[in-house]
């Protein structure tokens, strides 16, 4: 059975190495261009908005059902 034995850095050595490895992954990145990045926004913004109407759509039968609705069934008229 082998016994693995880890170096301990002291904090500023263990940020500095933190520092570079994520350096090195940024340099892995491959960023969108300017097209892509203006495709991706305004379909992410249209995905918003239409989940929005459509939470408003709902708010808005919730509420008919809920504050009008089921309070009109226990009404004396």
């Amino acid at each position: 059975m082998a016994v693995e034995v880890v170096e301990r850095k002291s904090f500023p050595g263990r940020m500095t190495q933190f520092y570079h490895e994520v350096q090195d992954e940024m340099r892995k990145v491959t960023w969108p261009d300017r097209a892509q990045l203006k495709d991706t926004t305004i379909k992410i913004i249209i995905f918003v908005l239409f989940i929005g109407a459509v939470i408003g759509a709902i708010d808005l039968v919730l509420q008919l059902i809920l504050v009008q609705g089921i309070p009109s069934l226990f009404s004396r008229r």
